[in-house]
């Protein structure tokens, strides 16, 4: 890190913004607020814009993934557009660099953006300074989407004198859930004797201090419900010995959430949906942002087969907590029961009947003939189902894997609570 600079200053990190991504399979979820979601991302930039203009801040990054993809129209370059030249008019510049999503490749549409945004080549790493503030920044973007080689290793030398930032659209060492695109290591980050990496491309927090501060902000505003807790970006604040301090910036407008709530202890349905309405309660704690949830019922418990079998029931005792505490703060994008049964003794009292029909079932579930019937029923249906529609329906999940036993095995307790309850 070099020694001194002449003055502090302020820049405000960001990356993964997806801006106007599109929102699929909405129409499969009950009751969703579909315009409030496909504009939240552009809600989130606006409060990104006003949160810099508010800091003060000297310069803006954007370390890929700005879009989505192609444009469907015009409109969304115009809004971005309007939303730089808000930073514009702040005397705020912005430095931008293309990512896998909005490739040179996968963008037709282009827009002349205001003179304050500048925009990282793809054919070569690039280093542009800011004089004033002494800062040089290097970086890339992505020509095409699928970039496998390491462009760090072709980033320029530091700038002596200078507060040296890397921006990079990167997997880094290799993250599970994103593709391995523009590979390299913290290591080789930190040998590259920069003061601060702003990467982008994994969307969550993370940052590793040492030689160079490094920093993934996490994408802007979660898309959905496997994005879940706060979002947003990062502040950081340099002093004039050019020591950074980190703030995250909360910015998302509306928060996914997945709330397990352990019903062991419940005696009764009535019971279940209180512990919801608890667990409800307990994330508005942290703060007011509204919420999509996805409640997830847990434990072992008598109730599994009343849960698995009522799930209309369920459903609505749920939603009847949320309009009882504040129908404007949540969103209920699905209920999933995922409680285990006790055993068969607390569920039957011990009928023979119900006995019997429980050894039928674990017979069932081990008939190779009985499984290869049951296949060749569900396959038609599965086959007009959208993968979309997969994600956590735990029936669907095993049926797709062809795990036939485990679903039959999976039914068996919510079919002999409703014939309990019916007095068989």
């Amino acid at each position: 890190m070099r020694s001194e600079i002449e003055v502090g200053f302020k820049f405000i990190h960001t990356a993964d913004i997806h801006l106007d991504s599109p929102l699929r399979g909405l129409s499969a979820y009950e009751n969703a607020p579909a315009e409030r979601l496909r504009n939240v991302s552009r809600e989130a930039l606006k409060e990104l814009v006003t949160r810099a203009i508010d800091e003060e801040a000297s310069f803006v990054v954007i370390s890929g993934d700005l879009y989505d993809g192609d444009w469907r129209d015009y409109n969304t370059g115009i809004f971005f557009a309007g939303q730089m030249g808000r930073l514009a008019k702040a005397s705020i510049r912005v430095f931008l660099l293309h990512g896998n999503h909005d490739a040179e490749s996968e963008m037709t549409r282009k827009l002349a953006l205001p003179p304050n945004v500048t925009v990282f080549s793809s054919k070569s790493a690039h280093v542009h300074k800011i004089d004033d503030f002494k800062v040089a920044l290097h970086g890339q973007s992505f020509a095409n989407r699928a970039v496998l080689e390491n462009l760090a290793s072709g980033y320029k030398p530091k700038v002596d004198g200078y507060y040296n930032i890397g921006m990079l659209h990167t997997a880094l060492e290799g993250y599970a859930a994103h593709p391995n695109y523009a590979p390299c290591t913290i290591n080789e980050l930190h040998g590259k004797g920069y003061d601060y990496w702003a990467l982008g491309h994994v969307h969550e927090y993370q940052m590793w201090a040492g030689a160079s501060t490094i920093v993934f902000p996490g994408n802007l505003q979660g898309r959905h419900v496997r994005e879940t807790g706060r979002k947003g970006a990062v502040c950081v604040t340099v002093d004039d010995a050019g020591h950074a301090t980190v703030d995250r910036l909360y910015l998302d407008i509306l928060r996914w959430e997945k709330l397990g709530v352990d019903v062991g202890a419940c005696a009764n349905i009535d019971d279940v949906a209180r512990a919801v309405g608890a667990g409800l309660t307990g994330l508005l704690e942290a703060d007011s942002v509204p919420r999509a949830v996805r409640v997830v019922l847990e434990g072992q418990t008598r109730l599994h087969g009343a849960l698995v079998g009522a799930p209309a029931l369920v459903r609505a005792q749920v939603l009847a907590q949320v309009e009882a505490i504040d129908p404007e703060q949540f969103w209920i994008e699905k209920v999933r029961v995922a409680t285990t049964a006790m055993d068969a003794p607390a569920l039957g009292e011990s009928r023979e009947a119900l006995a019997d029909l429980q050894a039928i079932f674990a017979e069932a579930s081990s008939d190779p003939d009985f499984m290869a019937h049951l296949q060749q029923q569900l396959q038609p249906f599965l086959n007009k189902v959208s993968d979309e529609m997969n994600e956590d329906v735990p029936l669907l999940e095993l049926a797709r894997q062809k795990r036939f036993s485990e679903m039959v095995l999976e039914v068996a307790p919510a079919l002999l609570s409703q014939l309990n309850a019916k007095g068989l």
